[in-house]
């Protein structure tokens, strides 16, 4: 399993908007991918409704996780998404 730690830089959080464009590049990727708090089950990230369910906020700590071992760069993508304020 590849993963990603992340800090989330977007002002706003996982919420609405930014929640939408997450999903939408999460869901351009060849592998599936799931994000998740430290403490928290994880959820597609290709999910809008699923990624709003987390509570994400500016500042928390996210995870981002797939099984597939040749997607690093899916990974790299939306960590940098998430770390550069979307």
């Amino acid at each position: 399993m590849l993963e990603r730690r992340v800090v989330v830089a977007i002002e706003e959080g996982l919420h609405a908007r930014p929640a939408a464009l997450f999903a939408r590049l999460a869901g351009e990727q060849p592998c599936a991918i799931t994000i998740r708090t430290p403490d928290g089950l994880p959820v597609q990230a290709s999910s809008i409704l699923s990624i709003m369910t987390l509570g994400v906020r500016l500042g928390d700590e996210v995870l981002l996780e797939t099984e597939d071992p040749a997607a690093g760069s899916s990974l790299d993508s939306l960590a940098t998404f998430l770390a550069t304020a979307g």
